[in-house]
């Protein structure tokens, strides 16, 4: 048989077409308008974007790029243990060590590649227990190791023990998990899972993609906003969220990033990352230092979106964070809803199969400190229309319904708008 066959027979724009749009692979130019995009030459309001910090489009992380290039050039041409070290990935590692509390960091070019990391440190013995909803990479890593690979629900870590119970005598342990779920937006349990480390002897390793940044008192993520930074092991993260830029960082104990830096394949066998990239993200980790109120406001406005579509009957799950689940069971009405909101200058991000199980669909909408109360409220009215319109929510506002408080520092209050009383009938003309 052909390998090509399955290709020829594959058509993403039949599976996925909904009212003759094209909904994945868009090409989104940059509006003048911050927390807009530009979509076939009308700019909309970006209700998708990782860019949880609005740090993507910063000035300075633009200069420090552009300083990068002329200094060091576009690209480093070799692998970092040959010739593609340059000062600023040394400068880089040190500042993500330093922020993390950590002793040691090590950095990958991308995300996906920075917890391929961790199969350089696995074993085919050992055994890898880990949540359900762990990102692909987290898997991946597991898989190329050839370690022993469980899964476990979020809400079972008495079943997680007893799957950690069975390793054989002699294996390394090792939980896996990421920090804040990029599709539910929940946290993990890291409360149950450090004490099932504890008791089994198993070390921890925490992905802060989607929390790095972003949660804690400081931005150092799900660890330190749980008060757990002592008992995990090793953190992984990401540039390309908050911190606006790309590539990634692995840090724990100097002795394991020197083991995994010198023997990791996906460290020894890629080039270093572009030095402008890793200058954006330097620079990136000085501004979350120097304006925490970036946070605050993220995390404001994720409380008011929250509530403002659960008022009008929209179900965002179990999400705590700026990552809002908008459940939209059905493919077709799930592309309807994505089109219809499309139509009023709102782009959202449609997660329909195989990125979500038939029947869990989802829209999945996040917003940046940038957005402006008008863009937020053109946001609710457009899901209001279109939800109405499409038969998702219903025509009359739901007259009680349960609100979000995201999670943010205990000592942190809502500098903006708050949550929606539960009963309360005079909602404002956007949640009517």
């Amino acid at each position: 048989m052909d390998i090509f066959e399955k290709c020829r027979d594959f058509d993403s724009d039949r599976m996925y077409e909904t009212f003759g749009s094209l909904v994945y692979f868009r090409s989104l130019q940059l509006s003048t308008h911050p927390g807009e995009v530009v979509i076939n030459g009308r700019s909309v309001v970006m209700a998708g974007s990782n860019d949880y910090l609005g740090l993507a489009r910063d000035p300075r992380l633009a200069e420090a790029a552009i300083k990068a290039v002329r200094l060091d050039g576009t690209g480093c041409s070799g692998s970092r243990p040959l010739c593609g070290t340059r000062d600023i990935h040394e400068q880089l590692e040190s500042a993500c060590a330093a922020f993390l509390g950590r002793e040691a960091a090590v950095l990958a070019p991308s995300g996906f590649q920075t917890n391929l990391l961790l199969a350089g440190l696995l074993g085919k013995d050992d055994v890898v227990l880990g949540d359900r909803d762990n990102h692909a990479s987290l898997v991946d890593a597991v898989r190329l190791s050839g370690a022993h690979y469980h899964r476990y629900r979020r809400d079972d870590v008495a079943r997680a023990e007893g799957l950690l119970a069975e390793a054989p005598d002699g294996a390394g342990r090792v939980i896996v998990t990421d920090g804040l779920f990029s599709m539910e937006g929940d946290l993990c349990d890291l409360p149950g899972l450090t004490a099932l480390a504890a008791r089994c002897q198993a070390r921890v390793v925490v992905d802060s993609a989607h929390d790095f940044g972003l949660l804690g008192s400081t931005g150092r993520g799900a660890p330190e906003h749980f008060g757990l930074e002592n008992q995990v092991d090793l953190v992984t993260a990401t540039f390309s969220k908050s911190l606006g830029s790309a590539g990634g960082v692995l840090a724990g104990p100097a002795e394991v990033i020197d083991f995994v830096r010198s023997r990791a394949r996906a460290a020894v066998f890629t080039a270093g990352m572009a030095p402008s990239v890793a200058a954006a993200a330097l620079a990136a980790l000085d501004i979350i230092r120097a304006e925490p109120e970036r946070r605050v406001r993220a995390l404001d406005v994720a409380e008011r979106m929250h509530n403002g579509l659960r008022a009008l009957g929209y179900d965002t799950g179990n999400s705590v964070s700026p990552i809002i689940p908008v459940s939209v069971p059905g493919q077709d009405r799930c592309l309807e809803l994505w089109h219809r909101l499309l139509e009023a200058g709102v782009y959202a991000n449609p997660i329909v199969a195989p990125g979500r199980p038939a029947g869990r669909e989802m829209l999945r909408v996040s917003f940046t400190p940038l957005h402006s109360d008008t863009q937020l409220e053109q946001v609710l009215e457009a899901f209001a229309a279109a939800g109405r319109t499409t038969g998702v929510i219903p025509v009359a506002p739901p007259g009680s319904w349960t609100p979000v408080r995201v999670a943010r520092p205990l000592s942190t209050a809502p500098s903006i708008v708050p949550p929606r009383s539960v009963t309360s009938p005079t909602a404002p003309t956007a949640l009517r």
